[in-house]
């Protein structure tokens, strides 16, 4: 067996090992070699303690990136490599780091403080693969398996078990019934780990070629309690409508799988319809209604968002898109297609398209999207043709308004939200003369 190192790889490989010590390539570049995937990142781990290290590499750049914890990382041809030496990890009294670390001189030590037994593996071309907990066994088998005890892994660090989820997602694996069980069993322990790091871990999920394996799982695990409780809502809601033949989560997964791998549009898509038990009605033809359940969907994906600590550019992004997904125009005037425009943002136009087919998809077939296309048509039709669109369109602005006696504050807005409607059924009106005109009979 053997894996193509990198060239610069190698020659710190080679470093280390010309002066004594032991050197190998670990974790998951390693797992992505053997699975024929390009790795993001090469790790080394050595025998070398870090003064050591700096000895070896005494004419490269080297940066302490974690001392304490024996990392280093060395500069080569300005790609950063990260070094760590063999060490044992003390109690993890917080739930994520070791309150102290023992360097060690023994590879199997190191590997075996590691989660999962497809990251437990080390690599050197001397040597071969080293690989204490059968590894590539469980590769080949494709299941996740912590190394050792799952509950002292987890309890080590919480986030271990959404990682599990992760990789499971990320590589079609499943994850082994010891290691499941005690998800379930040590769940609360997301309480103690960060909405960052926990919504790091949830985008990395979104975005895997099947994301609904994964936000399955986090459901059957019970992870989805202390993530986002409010998609539980959704599993097993009967919609009592003739054009959808799915629950409310089912749908929400088809979508989610059925739509491009952008984070924006994953998260979307996962909300799009979240706040449709909330909106829930049967209506007097005994099928079931949903009235304003994209304006409740918008409200949880922002309350939801927030709380996983996302930037506000991001939540506006995707609860907009969340709010519009209803959008449905049967009469495509000009005057209506440019509103639309308006409302959503031009760009915000391709993503709502997108999130409003991969809805079809996941709904009852045969699927109709003429409406959607004729729409988008027209969209694009009006954004070639350069017309006016919004305030920032218009000939005049707020400075010329409050030279014609215009008040600053609420009343300039209004007076141009007023010519932007005016302008958008007649596009011939956006001339400086002619709006400021109007803007003074307005007021007279």
């Amino acid at each position: 067996m053997k894996i193509d190192i990198p060239e610069d790889v190698q020659k710190l490989l080679n470093r280390l090992q010309n002066t004594g010590h032991e050197a190998y390539i670990v974790g998951g570049c390693v797992r992505d070699s053997l699975l024929n995937r390009t790795p993001s990142d090469w790790d080394i781990c050595t025998s070398a303690k870090p003064n050591e290290m700096k000895d070896v590499f005494f004419d490269n750049v080297t940066i302490s990136t974690g001392l304490k914890h024996g990392t280093i990382t060395v500069l080569m041809n300005n790609q950063g490599y990260e070094i760590t030496t063999f060490r044992i990890d003390g109690d993890y009294s917080d739930g994520r780091r070791p309150n102290s670390v023992k360097f060690t001189d023994d590879i199997v030590k190191d590997l075996s403080r590691r989660d999962f037994t497809i990251n437990a593996m080390a690599y050197n071309e001397k040597e071969g693969l080293i690989d204490p907990f059968n590894g590539l066994d469980y590769l080949n088998s494709k299941v996740v398996r912590c190394v050792g005890n799952p509950n002292e892994r987890f309890q080590e660090d919480g986030l271990r078990m959404l990682r599990a989820v992760r990789f499971a997602s990320q590589l079609g694996f499943k994850i082994n019934r010891q290691t499941a069980i005690s998800i379930i069993d040590n769940r609360k322990l997301l309480k103690l780990i960060s909405q960052e790091r926990i919504r790091e871990e949830l985008n990395k999920i979104l975005i895997t070629e099947n994301p609904s394996s994964g936000i399955t799982a986090l459901r059957t695990l019970k992870l989805l309690d202390y993530i986002m409780p409010e998609l539980n809502d959704c599993h097993n809601f009967n919609q009592h409508n003739p054009n959808h033949n799915k629950d409310v989560f089912a749908h929400t997964m088809a979508v989610l799988d059925a739509i491009d791998s952008k984070l924006e549009l994953r998260l979307a898509a996962l909300f799009h319809d979240i706040g449709k038990p909330c909106t829930f009605a049967i209506g007097e033809d005994s099928v079931g209604h949903f009235y304003s359940h994209h304006k409740e969907s918008a409200r949880i994906c922002r309350k939801i968002m927030k709380r996983l600590k996302y930037s506000n550019k991001e939540i506006e992004y995707v609860s907009e898109l969340v709010y519009y997904h209803m959008t449905r125009y049967k009469s495509l005037k000009t005057s209506s297609v440019k509103k639309f425009i308006n409302k959503v943002g031009v760009d915000r136009l391709d993503d709502l398209f997108k999130l409003l087919i991969a809805d079809r998809i996941g709904s009852k077939a045969p699927y109709e999207f003429d409406d959607i296309y004729k729409l988008k048509f027209e969209c694009e039709k009006l954004l070639s043709e350069k017309q006016p669109l919004s305030i920032k369109d218009l000939a005049v602005n707020g400075y010329d308004l409050m030279e014609i006696g215009i008040p600053q504050g609420k009343e300039i807005g209004k007076t141009l939200n007023i010519l932007l409607n005016a302008v958008l059924e007649d596009f011939s009106l956006n001339d400086k003369d002619i709006l400021l005109k109007m803007a003074i009979s307005r007021r007279l």
